[in-house]
């Protein structure tokens, strides 16, 4: 096969977040985050990824420049939340333990959710302006965000949770993408609560039309850590009531018995699997590469794996890491499926 025939079967793309380059964070203005934007566009599709995202950049902030703004920037922007938390409500948040691992929330939900100042189809837009071709576009699952938060209005998991599912299932409507992505990092630790986060998730789904839609699944990653317990097998049931084309799956740094249970995920859903490890700075060969692809589909059958990807996203690494990352990514799709230059 080659380059110039049908597109690949599997498609490499980047499940959302790249690092922040040094004259963004050095210099930041909305001309820089654009010329940035434009920059991870294209180093992306030299480097041979089908389906680019922005890095994320839409969420670029000048005082936390070495975050990517999975949660913050939705918590401050979504109407009903406070930004203000002091001792007394920090711990407050800490007795609840919804998230162990952060010291405060990240927000107090004071009175009813609402759309406030998020503005999505802005945010898309402007990447799209750059792209350069189709790309992706992601946000965060309502579930994770819920579990950030401080609880004051309703008084109810569930009700919060499905709450700021209504205000961003409004938000997909119209963007101008290929695929739209919603991220969720925490239902792996917590499958207790899958049926919520489930409908949470098929509400944003429900309102995604004529474009690919997909779900990214982790086990959290911060500093190489991983955050959340627990394995695939016991989220079957919760992955295939989604609404969904593919999921976008953290594989590579998980164990080989993963891949067993991800064998009952229904065919009308695709797989996405993650073959490059983002917790080590270790760059992989096109021929590791290759193999876990072939291990996937030894264990799946070929035609299910649709996307090729990084485990998660790429924020936590140095700029020429993730790059050297993604042209292997690419280069091992290729050596796998026998695609020429």
């Amino acid at each position: 096969m080659t380059r110039s025939q049908s597109a690949p079967r599997i498609q490499t793309t980047t499940v959302g977040s790249y690092p922040i380059p040094d004259w963004l964070a050095n210099s930041p203005s909305e001309q820089a985050v654009i010329d940035a934007t434009r920059v991870i566009f294209a180093t992306q599709r030299d480097a041979g990824i089908d389906l680019p995202t922005d890095g994320e950049l839409y969420r670029f902030d000048v005082n936390h420049p070495d975050t990517n703004g999975m949660i913050d920037y939705f918590t401050s922007r979504i109407g009903g939340i406070s930004y203000e938390v002091g001792r007394g409500l920090a711990e407050q948040f800490a007795k609840e333990r919804h998230m162990k691992f952060r010291a405060k929330p990240a927000g107090v939900v004071n009175e009813a959710i609402g759309e406030g100042s998020l503005n999505l189809l802005e945010d898309c837009a402007r990447a799209a302006s750059v792209a350069g071709g189709p790309f992706k576009f992601t946000l965060t699952s309502p579930y994770m965000l819920a579990r950030t938060l401080l609880d004051k209005h309703y008084k109810n998991f569930e009700e919060l949770t499905l709450a700021i599912a209504d205000v961003l299932a409004e938000q997909v409507i119209g963007l101008e993408c290929a695929c739209i992505q919603v991220d969720e990092a925490n239902i792996p630790g917590n499958v207790q609560d899958a049926p919520l986060a489930q409908e949470a998730i098929n509400r944003i789904l429900s309102k995604i039309e004529g474009k690919e839609r997909a779900v990214h699944f982790c086990f959290g990653n911060y500093g190489g850590q991983t955050i959340q317990a627990g394995g695939w097998k016991p989220l079957i049931d919760f992955l295939n009531g989604l609404k969904t084309d593919h999921l976008v799956l953290e594989i590579a740094h998980r164990p080989d018995d993963d891949l067993e249970a991800l064998k009952d995920i229904i065919p009308a859903i695709k797989l996405g699997i993650g073959v490059v490890d983002v917790k080590v700075n270790h760059i992989e060969t096109a021929d590791e590469i290759a193999r876990r692809i072939e291990k996937a589909e030894a264990a799946f059958g070929e035609g299910r794996v649709g996307f090729i990807h990084p485990d998660c996203g790429f924020w936590m690494l140095k700029r020429s890491v993730s790059d050297r990352k993604m042209a292997a990514l690419a280069a091992g799709r290729d050596l796998y499926l026998g695609i020429t230059q």
